[in-house]
């Protein structure tokens, strides 16, 4: 299994909307190392729900339902898509602050790289974070 961080702005696409809908495609993603990771993405793999711009907290764990496809909302035809289901929420959001504040964490691509709106994890890191917002998988 593979680990992933996938980010949103609350006013685009919100946890409590992907709450709501329980599975959907993760689409818009523009970014050439970003959609790399989303062509790693298998079935079964987690990902961390993340609000970006003024929040900056992970609030949730999402599963890979379905892999990489031609995103629909893509004019040019290059870019693709994953659909993703809840798992789980946190019991507390954890903030970018906290994250930056962690040791452990200091070397992940959330920390060096923030614009990027999916990107890898590995699993310990993954786990850190999930223990950070009281959230066990």
């Amino acid at each position: 299994m593979n680990y992933y961080l996938v980010k949103s702005e609350p006013g685009t696409w919100s946890w409590d909307q992907q709450v709501k809908e329980g599975r959907t495609y993760w689409d818009g993603v523009r970014n050439y190392q970003a959609s790399n990771f989303m062509k790693e993405m298998k079935v079964g793999d987690l990902a961390l729900f993340y609000h970006s711009g003024k929040d900056r907290e992970v609030v949730g764990i999402v599963k890979v339902v379905k892999e990489y496809y031609p995103d629909h909302t893509d004019k040019s035809g290059r870019f693709g898509m994953v659909d993703l289901e809840v798992v789980k929420g946190f019991e507390k959001a954890v903030t970018l602050k906290e994250i930056k504040g962690e040791k452990s964490l200091s070397e992940i691509l959330l920390v060096r790289n923030s614009r990027l709106s999916v990107m890898g994890l590995g699993e310990g890191e993954f786990k850190k974070i999930c223990e950070m917002g009281g959230t066990k998988i």
